[in-house]
């Protein structure tokens, strides 16, 4: 069971959609602590930001990608992971490190390509979107 009170790694993100380079994170990510807290930015329809008008998933959408994908590797909501709806946060700030710590992974080319900007255009040139 998810346990609220262990430490835990949080993800945010639009996920529009969830791809492999967002499951390879995911992988990552609960490696650390052992379960992950993904966030899912409410963006559907809005602007993301800069560059980020593109929000065609619902959050209901969003969540079952999400499951689907992690549950193939299996993972599972509840026990290895949380989703949580938030709003769309464009900015985190914080005023000193105290108890987290703010990681970048890298990842090789494979993954660092991979794009959800590109995903959305490649399901509307076939007519899933």
């Amino acid at each position: 069971m998810f346990d609220w009170k262990k430490p835990t790694v949080q993800m945010l993100g639009r996920w529009q959609p969830w791809h492999k380079g967002h499951q390879a994170l995911f992988k990552r990510c609960v490696m650390k602590t052992g379960q992950v807290v993904i966030q899912v930015r409410d963006v559907e329809g809005a602007s993301g930001g800069q560059g980020q008008d593109d929000n065609p998933f619902s959050w209901e959408d969003v969540c079952i990608d999400i499951e689907t994908n992690l549950k193939i590797d299996g993972f599972k909501r509840g026990i290895d992971y949380e989703i949580m709806l938030v709003p769309n946060i464009t900015n985190i700030s914080f005023g000193r490190g105290v108890g987290y710590v703010f990681e970048e992974e890298v990842f090789d080319e494979e993954i660092t390509s991979i794009s959800a900007t590109k995903i959305r255009a490649e399901l509307r040139k076939k007519g899933e979107l």
